[in-house]
């Protein structure tokens, strides 16, 4: 598939007082349309940090792109000056927020919020862009949407919220829609059904779509493909189905691990026994070690792991990994 947003080679920089260090690193991917892409990873890991980037709205200057490009449409939105930023961002490139109470304006109702989006972005009039953005609610199963379209923020739920946020980033038809954990802090029923209406409504757009998130679980059967960061790093990238089948990483290897399944809870809470866990904790950007970053946690390393680091090279087709010592496939 021909891709819609390719990244190569992404760097961004973040500086404090007289020290700077990497936050991203030497970042590639690619996204078709309608197709979904997962970027997975512990909090910190540069999952946020790469969405941002994205959208050229990172914290300037204490955060600055410093190599690669960002390709869309012909556009390089690494080095695109504002003017054309603005026609692309909420038009072209949707963004989904991880948190609605701190995206939508709380003195404002969620309708005309919509509806200015549209209003600058298509050019509507006040009638038209609200009849669609009663028809958008309606899309994301808000109930009663004429009703809703003048409730203040702080009246609904975090989940009809949420779909606000959703309707919002999909008002224009992107051909690119970044969701940044869109479940956060939500219960796990509301979940399922934000999950459900994402990717139905991704669907019917037909755009290339990041979901990030630090769940695996929640992008089991929505994501095409996985890529899994760590420290700033991608470590793995292939197939949803490939990466639970064969990780070959041995961070993701730990991550699936770590996921409960009915059956060993039911054994755990017989025998009192822990979930498997990875061992240690992340290491700060600002002091990663020479070598790999998750040497100091992996049961694999070695000596060749300890000062150098590993490129991210493919092991099959469609399949990349950044480790000396990938975990043996299961066949």
């Amino acid at each position: 598939m021909t891709p819609l947003l390719s990244i190569e080679g992404l760097t961004v920089e973040l500086s404090t007082g007289d020290h700077s260090f990497e936050a991203v690193s030497d970042i590639t991917l690619a996204v078709a349309r309608n197709e979904v892409l997962a970027l997975v990873g512990e909090s910190g890991s540069g999952k946020s940090m790469t969405a941002l980037a994205i959208m050229r709205l990172l914290p300037e200057p204490v955060a600055d792109i410093v190599a690669g490009t960002i390709m869309f449409d012909g556009i390089d939105l690494a080095s695109a000056g504002e003017v054309t930023l603005r026609g692309i961002r909420g038009n072209r490139i949707g963004l989904i927020f991880q948190e609605p109470m701190t995206s939508l304006n709380p003195s404002i109702r969620v309708g005309p919020q919509v509806a200015e989006v549209l209003r600058l972005h298509k050019g509507l009039d006040a009638a038209s862009a609200r009849r669609r953005v009663e028809e958008l609610f309606e899309q994301v199963r808000i109930p009663d949407p004429k009703r809703r379209y003048d409730d203040y923020p702080h009246q609904m739920s975090g989940g009809m919220r949420q779909r606000v946020v959703i309707a919002l980033a999909l008002a224009c038809d992107p051909d690119v829609l970044i969701a940044d954990e869109p479940t956060t802090a939500l219960d796990v029923t509301t979940q399922a059904q934000i999950l459900e209406t994402f990717r139905d409504l991704q669907a019917s757009v037909e755009a290339a779509t990041i979901l990030i998130t630090h769940d695996l679980a929640v992008v089991a059967e929505t994501a095409d493909r996985i890529a899994v960061m760590y420290a700033g790093r991608i470590v793995e990238e292939t197939t949803t189905e490939q990466l639970f089948v064969s990780p070959r990483h041995p961070y993701t290897h730990g991550l699936l691990g770590s996921i409960p399944h009915i059956a060993e809870a039911e054994e755990e809470t017989r025998t009192r026994d822990r979930l498997p866990e990875i061992a240690g904790t992340v290491p700060a950007l600002w002091a990663l070690p020479p070598g790999c970053a998750f040497e100091p946690r992996c049961p694999r390393a070695s000596k060749r792991c300890v000062g150098e680091r590993p490129p991210l090279a493919e092991l099959a087709p469609g399949h990349t990994t950044a480790c000396w010592h990938p975990v043996e496939t299961a066949g």
